[in-house]
């Protein structure tokens, strides 16, 4: 890695995001002060006029154009590659900072007279309303991911047949809305990637095959086990994490993001030993279902 001239280096990655970008670009300058640092845009082949935003609006950060969608993780390892930064601040593009963010994550470690023992830094995120979101937790357990996907199976099962009845208003109706959730600061397993503040060295670079979900979890676990450092949540940085609620009048089945977690969580627990027969095999029967014909047939691929 280069030679650390600067305290922070920010890293979001975009992909057709232009809006969402802007506004968390227009927060980073203007709430970080006092400390130096570099901005890296790493853009995953945005065909929404991003690039030319950020050209323009934007001529200080540093835009890496990669021409395709590499995943999370890998255009993360594109701007870590370019960092000049004694720190990585890894920041979504669906964020806002209402303070001095960086400046704080910065102060916290250098001050900390623990400074060694830590990993990694985030901060308890909240929505638009306010309300604490899901801002990091302890490590997945084989156990509760397939009771999650068990339940997703059922879910699946009654939303097609909800479908099949030409009855989907009624899905609509009793869809539960997201809750807040109770996050206290601390020492927690990972922090979510949506604000993940590292130091610059080897542990900050993501798994590539990991193409959504599971790389931060993946990262702050193999830094746990080769270091022993913790994770620790702070709360006096404050940053909006959107969240995408859909509010479409229409069931949904597999996305390209719900697809990615599946393949992720069979990675993440043989990665780590564990045998995920039972995970890949509820995994399969979710994709048996008429409208994930398309992700069924990319699952099989994936499998051979």
């Amino acid at each position: 890695l280069m030679k650390k001239l600067l305290d922070v280096s920010i890293i979001i990655v975009n992909y057709n995001t232009k809006d969402l970008t802007r506004n968390c670009l227009k927060s980073v300058f203007e709430q970080t002060k006092d400390i130096s640092f570099e901005v890296i845009v790493s853009d995953n082949g945005s065909n929404d006029g991003s690039i030319e935003m950020i050209k323009f609006k934007f001529p200080q950060v540093i835009l890496i154009e990669n021409n395709a969608n590499l995943g999370f993780g890998a255009a993360n390892n594109r701007g870590l590659k370019m960092s000049k930064g004694k720190y990585i601040f890894y920041l979504n593009s669906d964020t806002v900072l209402l303070n001095n963010a960086a400046k704080i994550f910065f102060d916290f470690w250098e001050k900390s007279p623990e400074k060694e023992k830590i990993g990694a830094l985030g901060c308890v995120l909240q929505d638009e309303k306010g309300n604490l979101i899901h801002s990091g937790g302890e490590f997945p357990k084989y156990s509760s991911i397939c009771k999650e996907r068990f339940s997703e199976l059922v879910h699946s099962c009654a939303k097609y047949l909800l479908l099949k009845l030409h009855l989907e208003r009624l899905y609509i109706f009793l869809r539960k809305e997201i809750k807040s959730e109770r996050v206290i600061p601390g020492e927690v397993d990972y922090v979510t990637g949506a604000d993940l503040f590292m130091l610059n060295d080897n542990f900050a670079e993501f798994d590539e095959r990991f193409v959504l979900y599971y790389e931060e979890t993946d990262l702050q676990k193999n830094l746990r086990n080769q270091t022993g450092k913790k994770s620790l949540l702070i709360s006096e940085p404050k940053i909006i994490h959107l969240l995408h609620k859909d509010r479409s009048e229409r069931i949904k089945f597999e996305t390209f993001s719900t697809f990615h977690n599946k393949v992720s969580s069979i990675l993440y627990f043989e990665k780590y030993g564990k045998k995920a027969s039972l995970l890949n095999f509820l995994n399969k029967l979710i994709f048996l279902l008429p409208p994930n014909k398309k992700w069924r047939d990319k699952y099989k691929k994936l499998n051979k």
